[in-house]
């Protein structure tokens, strides 16, 4: 079920080397990263320089290395032209003309910290971001990265609202490491490839609102006993926490993050061309709960969400999960929501 995109794009690259990339010119779209400078944006326009479906990669930041990020990427020996852009005056024209805009603008999480601790200041960041793309490039898609991401794609959908430019289809929360991790975890268990392990996770991107629907992993986690689903499910909910942690103060998971982010960017990218049958989990618009906003199982399209593929049958536990989530969730939507009216 889930997208081809999951065969890494870098060892694509690598394996068939940069000249081999297609031009043709059905694939030639424009991706813009907001927060480019930073400890997942680099990475990530790491990646993004790599993939065969950019022709032209924008880097926004307000940070003075911006530039710099911008001409070193530009030495890599791939098609995609690279574009810096530094600072408030130059943000229209990084966006302009953007087929897929990238969000993982924003302060990063530090040992104590929750997702909820940095929503002051990502908050606005998300609805300055936005009101520009409302602006500048109202029909691009937005892929938010931001944290916490169950209150930023309620912001950055109010601010489109607020522009009368409102596309659900095209406001889309990345929730990509929550199964990137989860596939890791799984292939460690069962002593398999993690790229073969095909897991969906549903509800949002932050502690209790992480579910992982283990019951339809494939191949099935190795592991019967009641407890040790637990322990596994709270270890993919934590996850973030354990990296923060492991950083001492250093940062949070900004690596994994940044690839996480290509891989999700790809599978848009190839919804865009359009490409059947692309589906990756994402947090949108839905009516699947009665949560506003909800992460599940997406096939993309030409014109982002083409459609909702839902969830599907939940064991007793999940349905539980499901249970404890919701209340939390809707608190998240409605924090965003409130912030921006």
């Amino acid at each position: 079920m889930f997208s081809r995109a999951l065969r890494p794009i870098a060892t694509v690259a690598f394996q068939n080397g940069a000249k081999n990339f297609s031009t043709t010119p059905e694939m030639q779209f424009k991706v813009m990263v907001a927060g480019a400078a930073g400890g997942i944006g680099q990475p990530l326009s790491l990646l993004l320089k790599m993939d065969p479906l950019v022709s032209t990669l924008a880097l926004y930041d307000l940070a003075p290395i911006t530039p710099g990020v911008a001409s070193d990427l530009s030495h890599m020996d791939t098609p995609a032209k690279v574009l810096g852009y530094k600072g408030p005056d130059e943000l229209p024209s990084a966006i302009a003309d953007s087929h897929v805009i990238v969000i993982p603008a924003g302060v990063p999480r530090k040992p104590g910290m929750t997702r909820d601790d940095l929503f002051n200041v990502n908050a606005g960041i998300v609805r300055d971001l936005t009101q520009c793309i409302a602006v500048h490039a109202p029909k691009a898609i937005i892929c938010i990265i931001t944290n916490p991401v169950n209150s930023m794609v309620p912001i950055a959908s109010e601010v489109m609202k607020k522009n009368g430019v409102y596309d659900p289809n095209r406001i889309l929360g990345v929730t990509t490491l929550d199964i990137v991790r989860s596939r890791c975890f799984v292939g460690e268990i069962n002593g398999v490839d993690p790229r073969t392990v095909k897991i969906p996770v549903i509800g949002g991107h932050s502690g209790v609102t992480i579910i992982p629907v283990l019951s339809q992993c494939k191949p099935a986690p190795q592991i019967q006993e009641q407890n040790k689903i637990e322990v596994l499910t709270k270890r993919i909910q934590e996850a973030g926490t354990e990296v923060v942690k492991a950083k001492a103060g250093g940062g949070s998971a900004t690596l994994s993050m940044g690839w996480s982010g290509a891989i999700f960017t790809h599978s848009v990218l190839r919804g865009l061309k359009g490409e059947e049958n692309v589906v990756e989990c994402a947090y949108v618009k839905s009516d699947l709960t009665d949560a506003k906003y909800f992460a599940n199982p997406i096939c993309f399209g030409k014109n982002g969400v083409a459609k909702n593929l839902g969830y599907g049958k939940l064991n007793a536990y999940e349905e539980k999960l499901l249970k404890i989530a919701l209340p939390e969730l809707k608190k998240n939507i409605t924090k965003g929501e409130q912030f921006v009216k």
